[in-house]
């Protein structure tokens, strides 16, 4: 009768429990705390994925009017910028990286952020976009300009204008390093 009432994991353990009333009273809490400790042993649950987050890539432009056609070098730039910045959310386990991906030719980041790039963030299960855009203004001056949305409240949660020097691979490694860290905080606070 006492192996009956056990889980039927621990039911050829029925030889080990004694006979008298007080131990029969404390049948149910052994095999409570039996089976309690059993769970605890199993794995756990995977951890939450962290926050879903969209990075658009940035757009860019060049007012600096130098003679020399740089656009080659900027875009190579720019991919090796937004590839880095990519990878530090990758690796940063409050966020999970989700691709978005906008057929639409208005998915665009110029100027206001295109309702078809919302909806495309919002569907791809991202619950914060992120856009922005670089501008050279001189040969020595560049500017970038990010932004963070809250896909679901359509609210910006962070809009920061940064500034950096020179137009070169360490320039903008050194740019994308500081906009990742200040993101990254930021939307962590958040």
């Amino acid at each position: 009768m006492i192996a009956t009432s056990l889980p039927a994991s621990l039911g050829n353990l029925a030889f080990l429990m004694p006979r008298s009333r007080f131990a029969l009273r404390l049948v149910p809490f052994i095999g409570l705390m039996l089976s309690l400790g059993l769970a605890r042993a199993e794995p756990a649950p995977p951890a939450a994925q962290g926050v879903g987050l969209a990075i658009a890539d940035f757009a860019y432009v060049d007012t600096s009017g130098e003679p020399a056609d740089q656009a080659a070098a900027h875009q190579q730039r720019l991919q090796a910028l937004m590839s880095a910045l990519r990878q530090d959310f990758t690796a940063d386990t409050q966020f999970h990286l989700v691709p978005v991906s906008c057929a639409a030719a208005s998915c665009t980041v110029a100027g206001p952020t295109p309702p078809d790039l919302l909806r495309a963030a919002a569907d791809a299960g991202a619950k914060i976009l992120v856009v922005g855009g670089i501008h050279k203004e001189s040969t020595l001056v560049q500017w970038a300009k990010v932004q963070a949305i809250d896909v679901d409240a359509n609210r910006v949660i962070f809009d920061k204008l940064f500034t950096f020097r020179g137009d070169s691979d360490e320039a903008w490694q050194r740019a994308e390093v500081f906009i990742s860290r200040e993101l990254r905080v930021a939307l962590s606070a958040h």
